[in-house]
C-alpha cells in the first residue's frame, strides 16, 4: 500500500462525521487543477513510519471520538490491498467513506457488495466523452458511465461532484452531466483555487475561476436534474 498521508480530525470530509482521512498516493488521471500534486505524482506528505499497523492503531484507540474514517487520494482504487485495509477499519465498528474518480468500477462495485464502503464521493471532471481531451489521454466515457450506474443503484450513500474550472467545466458540461445523473441524490460543484494544482501552465495565466454568480447558474441548471445541488 502507498500511504500518502494521515488527517486525524476532520469536520468536512464526511458529512455530518468527525472523521479521520486516510490519503493514498498515485493516481492514474493528470488533471491539471488537481490541488493534491504531490499525490498525484506519486509522492508522499506523511512522516516516514506511517503504516497501515500504524493506523489501525491510531484508528483503535480513536473509537470514542471518531466518527468515521475516509479514504482517498490519490486514487485509492488502485490499492491492492484496500479491500482488506476497509475490512480491517470496518471491524473497528467506523463507517467508511470512499473518495473516487470512479475510473474502476470493478474495484468500486466488490467494495460495495461486500459492504465495505457506506458512503462514495465520485468526482465526475467533465463530461465523460471529453475525459480524453482533458483528463487522460486514452479514457473513454465507459469506466466513467459504469461506475455512475452502480452508484446510483447501490443503495448506498453517495454524492457526484464536479469541480468547476474553466474550459474543463462549462454551463453545457454541467447539464450534460446532470442529464447522465438524472435524479441523483446529491450533486456537489466545487469552487476551483488555482493555488498549488499539478499543471498550472494548462492554464496559462487566464482566470479559469468560476465566480459566485457564475456558480449559481451552474447550480440552478443541474438542481433542475438532482435531488440536491450544493455549492463549496
Amino acid at each position: 500500500m502507498y500511504l500518502g498521508g494521515l488527517q486525524k480530525s476532520s469536520l468536512v470530509d464526511y458529512p455530518g462525521k468527525l472523521s479521520s482521512v486516510i490519503f493514498f498516493s498515485g493516481c492514474n488521471f493528470d488533471c491539471p487543477y488537481c490541488h493534491n500534486p504531490e499525490l498525484a505524482r506519486g509522492g508522499t506528505a506523511c512522516q516516514a513510519d506511517l503504516s497501515p499497523s500504524h493506523i489501525c492503531r491510531f484508528l483503535e484507540k480513536r473509537r470514542a471520538f471518531l466518527d468515521g474514517v475516509v479514504i482517498s487520494g490519490g486514487e485509492p482504487t488502485l490499492q491492492t490491498d484496500l479491500e482488506d485495509f476497509c475490512r480491517k477499519i470496518k471491524e473497528f465498528g467506523y463507517p467508511v467513506k470512499l473518495d473516487t474518480n470512479g475510473s474502476r468500477p470493478e474495484v468500486l462495485e466488490k467494495l460495495i457488495d461486500d459492504k465495505l464502503v457506506d458512503y462514495v464521493a465520485m468526482d465526475l471532471k467533465t463530461d465523460p466523452v471529453l475525459y480524453s481531451s482533458y483528463i487522460k489521454p486514452d479514457c473513454g466515457p465507459d469506466p466513467i458511465l459504469a461506475s455512475i450506474r452502480i452508484l446510483m443503484e447501490s443503495g448506498i450513500d453517495y454524492e457526484f461532484r464536479t469541480t468547476c474550472v474553466k474550459p474543463i467545466v462549462t454551463l453545457e458540461t454541467v447539464e450534460n452531466i446532470s442529464h447522465l445523473i438524472q435524479g441523483a441524490r446529491r450533486y456537489a460543484l466545487q469552487r476551483f483555487r488555482s493555488r498549488d494544482v499539478l499543471h498550472p501552465e494548462f492554464f496559462g495565466g487566464v482566470d479559469n475561476e468560476y465566480s459566485h454568480e457564475e456558480l449559481l447558474q451552474l447550480k440552478a441548471t443541474a438542481e433542475r436534474h438532482v435531488n440536491k445541488c450544493i455549492l463549496r
